[in-house]
């Protein structure tokens, strides 16, 4: 998913279209943690790239992406980059001895 959001619609409260922006990020994330999984991986993973524009997105942790959202509604921007990649994941065993 590649995608600049709109954060400010005329006709409708900025704080509505900041969490339609949140739930389409949601509904794609749910869709493609549903697809099966290739065969050599252990779990799906996610590359994020965030920013105000195409030219500033910087990589952010999946975790943090609605906050840095957050932050960029409540600074007054008027669109967001989003940009969320899919990749298979392999686990790797902890060294012995180690604890989380």
């Amino acid at each position: 998913m590649r995608k600049i959001f709109q954060l400010t619609q005329e006709g409708l409260h900025r704080d509505r279209v900041l969490d339609a922006v949140k739930h389409d990020i949601r509904k794609y994330l749910k869709r493609e943690r549903s697809r099966d999984l290739p065969k050599d991986a252990d779990f799906l993973d996610f590359d994020c790239r965030f920013g105000a524009s195409k030219e500033t997105a910087k990589s952010v942790p999946l975790a943090e992406l609605m906050a840095h959202l957050d932050t960029v509604a409540s600074k007054g921007g008027n669109e967001a980059y989003v940009e969320i990649l899919a990749k298979a994941g392999i686990r790797e065993a902890r060294p012995a001895g180690k604890a989380r």
